[in-house]
């Protein structure tokens, strides 16, 4: 038995309408909170769209949940300062999204040069406003494997040279060279980490054939890099913590001619990353990991309510609803071998 309190997820997509209700409980079975992407379409561009796209989440939630749903707005190049002001007094508002215009689902709204978008920047600096990252370029001249390298030597790292008290969260990261630059800054940047990414490198997209559920932006990367991610995850240092980016697509939206970029883990999250930090022994570390360093550096108060998982090995189903659709999560149909446990 693990039992630990209960954790939050930093990085989550909901979707919205049926779709979204067909998933949450998901999520909520075992998250206290968690902060939702805003790359809806049209995406969620001011405070009063995702104060209202939160009342949605809290509509479609099991009245005896007590799960709360954390906002966050897409930037793009016209994002308004007034709408920094209005997220800095919200209770319910965390952050910022930047999602580099064509870098992943639903962002063609993104920034397309960072200069448009430098006074935003600024008034988030100075009301201590996080920035979420999908760090990754766009240009079809690089490599998609070196994407996130060439991001943060191009785009963060002048970045936080301009801004360097501007809280920032490098989400999803996938390489060793993630891992190191987060690890030499300050504790003003930060770093999720996603199941799928700790537990899975590329030759998991090409075991047997394409496998188009295993597809997800970032793309996996070498053997060396997922031990990269092992070794931050359960280093016990609190620039690194969970954000299952779980994201789910009908299953005609995966397998396609071109399929679409996200992998859906929320059904088994916390056990996923349990079997990953198992592989190092290093589960006493899962609980700082999952449950306490993202509310330090968002300022929130850490839960105190407890989830338990116990080591029993169970098959994960091979489709879920979504909505009129299905989708597949990841290890549709295989084992996972934890499971939470009513206490």
């Amino acid at each position: 038995m693990l039992t630990l309190t209960q954790p939050d997820d930093w990085h989550l997509h909901l979707r919205d309408g049926i779709s979204m209700t067909s998933i949450i409980p998901a999520t909520s079975r075992c998250f206290a909170r968690a902060l939702v992407m805003p790359n809806l379409k049209p995406p969620i561009t001011t405070c009063a769209q995702a104060l209202d796209y939160r009342k949605r989440i809290c509509a479609a939630t099991a009245p005896t949940s007590h799960f709360n749903p954390l906002m966050t707005l897409y930037l793009t190049d016209n994002t308004p300062i007034a709408e920094i002001a209005k997220a800095k007094d919200s209770t319910h508002i965390m952050g910022v999204k930047y999602y580099p215009a064509g870098a992943t689902t639903h962002s063609e709204a993104g920034v397309t040069d960072l200069r448009r978008v430098w006074t935003i920047l600024e008034a988030m600096q100075t009301y201590e406003l996080p920035l979420s990252i999908h760090g990754e370029v766009t240009a079809t001249s690089i490599d998609i494997f070196d994407r996130e390298k060439i991001f943060i030597e191009q785009i963060l790292d002048p970045l936080l040279d301009d801004f360097p008290k501007l809280r920032v969260v490098l989400e999803h990261i996938t390489t060793l060279e993630a891992v190191e630059y987060v690890f030499s800054k300050n504790h003003h940047l930060a770093a999720t980490i996603t199941a799928h990414h700790l537990l899975m490198n590329r030759n998991e997209l090409f075991n047997g054939g394409i496998r188009p559920h295993h597809y997800c932006l970032p793309v996996l990367k070498r053997e060396s890099h997922r031990q990269a991610l092992l070794m931050a995850a359960t280093s016990g240092n609190p620039k690194f913590f969970l954000g299952t980016d779980s994201a789910p697509h009908a299953v005609g939206a995966k397998e396609s001619a071109c399929g679409c970029a996200g992998i859906y883990t929320a059904p088994a999250a916390l056990e996923l990353y349990a079997e990953a930090f198992e592989q190092v022994q290093a589960l006493d570390k899962l609980e700082g990991f999952a449950s306490f360093y993202g509310a330090d550096f968002y300022r929130l108060p850490r839960n105190t309510e407890t989830v338990t998982l116990e080591k029993r090995t169970w098959q994960m189903p091979p489709d879920f609803d979504f909505g009129k659709e299905k989708v597949v999560p990841l290890r549709a149909g295989a084992n996972i071998y934890w499971q939470q446990v009513q206490t």
